[in-house]
């Protein structure tokens, strides 16, 4: 795909991959399947992109990496849990929704929004975490 929204918004996704350590996808783009996302373990899952300004498409593409990454974490032999919520570490994953006019990760139970789609790390930091979700440790008291 050749489009330079998809591509950004792609690359907003895969920032939040990196920032909570998870698998990353290899990516191919093939004429007759489009874009594809392949596990180290081979297999791939299709994305679709609905394009348009709105956050709705930012938010859609969230999910099918989401579905794409819990997948490839199972087969990793690695916990099916992408992105870590922070409130209930383990236990379920954050949500893709739109709220108040923007593409955000929300927590499933208790509906609260962690962070814009793409600012996982950037949260996790400014509460003195690590990009892997575990509190950061200082070598000094």
């Amino acid at each position: 795909m050749n489009d330079p929204e998809f591509t950004e918004a792609l690359e907003t996704i895969l920032h939040d991959l990196r920032a909570q350590h998870a698998v990353l996808p290899k990516i191919r783009v093939d004429a007759e399947l489009g874009t594809v996302l392949y596990a180290p373990d081979g297999s791939g899952q299709g994305v679709s992109w609905l394009g348009g300004p709105s956050p709705e498409p930012l938010a859609h593409l969230a999910d099918q990496v989401q579905d794409w990454a819990v997948e490839a974490l199972w087969s990793a032999g690695a916990p099916a849990v992408w992105p870590h919520c922070p409130t209930h570490p383990n236990t379920h994953p954050l949500t893709a929704t739109v709220a108040a006019g923007a593409a955000v990760w929300v927590c499933a139970q208790s509906g609260a929004t962690v962070a814009a789609i793409g600012e996982l790390g950037s949260m996790e930091l400014a509460r003195g975490e690590s990009p892997s979700g575990m509190p950061s440790t200082s070598p000094h008291p």
